[in-house]
């Protein structure tokens, strides 16, 4: 049972201001009164102590509005936020849709977010219940893994692990016979529904770095003792010309889609709105960007399909031809 005393009561006054008022709810002296003698069982706080309280929490910086009603009832409110609401749908909704995130641990960190609000505006905030998107049996290893990794990218000290993927028979096999990779970390990112380490690995070159590693894959994450010299690199620009995350060799490509909007947006919503576009002929128009010759890149373009024509490079040209005609094999079987 919590003590009557002063302290007692100011610090539970002060939870009671930031649980139960907000810009649409406030509490007369009465009902203060009324909440602390629940919040303190045998408290003995009246009226006019509660009003010094109050003072004294406006004396400390604590922001307490008073409002003056029809016939003179005054009434009080804490509404000085950390966060406004739409600020806090900004921290919930990408954790709720991360397919990465067990049930279990998005009730958590929904339930931890709604404290830092009034109980009236946590309650118009997203239920987890609603959102049953979680695949991923390997959280508790993610957890570990950003832990250690950002540790990594503070000190720049080199990791080390081994990585994977599952087989046709759901069982997780190591690459390379288990052997482990060593990493420069550089920056963690979530990236379509993902949590991705972008990192230089030191066996290959300049040329052939930054690569990409899924944390769900690794396995037996750990920190070196050898140190690394941070070089500063544009990330942003490597993950906007990286399509799914897959990495490539950088290449000017010049792609024709027939213009409507559907396209014209989606194009858009990837390069950006300084994304080099121009009109075409018979109703089409030109994009010409950087991108990372990759998988990831052909799979983004055959999901357009008829709508895109791939003009440049011609390395590319000849690879879609090939992905075409092997798709067409695989209807003709």
């Amino acid at each position: 049972m919590l003590e009557d005393t002063t302290g007692v009561r100011l610090l539970a006054l002060k939870e009671i201001f930031l649980r139960d008022t907000d810009e649409d709810h406030q509490l007369s002296i009465k009902e203060l009164v009324e909440k602390l003698q629940i919040e303190i069982p045998g408290c003995t706080a009246n009226d006019k102590k509660v009003k010094e309280y109050i003072e004294i929490l406006k004396d400390t910086g604590f922001d307490i509005i008073d409002n003056v009603e029809k016939f003179g009832k005054k009434y009080y409110s804490h509404q000085d936020r950390l966060f406004e609401k739409y600020q806090l749908r900004l921290l919930i909704d990408p954790i709720l849709s991360a397919r990465f995130i067990t049930e279990e641990e998005k009730k958590k960190i929904v339930s931890n977010v709604k404290k830092l609000t009034s109980s009236h505006i946590a309650k118009s905030l997203p239920d987890p219940i609603v959102y049953q998107q979680s695949i991923n049996q390997n959280y508790q290893l993610i957890k570990l893994h950003i832990d250690i990794i950002h540790d990594a990218i503070f000190e720049s000290k080199l990791i080390k692990f081994q990585y994977g993927d599952f087989n046709i028979d759901k069982e997780f096999q190591l690459r390379k016979g288990g052997e482990y990779y060593q990493i420069k970390p550089l920056a963690l990112i979530w990236e379509s529904d993902f949590y991705y380490l972008i990192g230089e690995d030191t066996k290959y070159s300049e040329e052939d770095n930054p690569r990409n590693y899924r944390l769900d894959r690794m396995r037996n994450v750990e920190i070196t003792e050898n140190k690394f010299v941070k070089n500063r690199k544009d990330i942003s620009s490597y993950v906007q010309q990286s399509f799914h995350m897959f990495g490539g060799q950088d290449e000017v490509i010049t792609l024709q889609f027939h213009l409507n909007r559907v396209a014209l947006n989606g194009v858009i919503d990837k390069f950006g709105v300084d994304a080099d576009i121009r009109k075409g002929e018979d109703n089409t128009f030109i994009l010409k960007a950087k991108a990372k010759h990759s998988e990831g890149l052909k799979g983004w373009i055959l999901g357009w399909g008829r709508h895109v024509k791939v003009l440049s490079p011609p390395s590319l040209v000849e690879d879609m031809k090939q992905e075409l005609e092997k798709m067409m094999r695989a209807y003709e079987e």
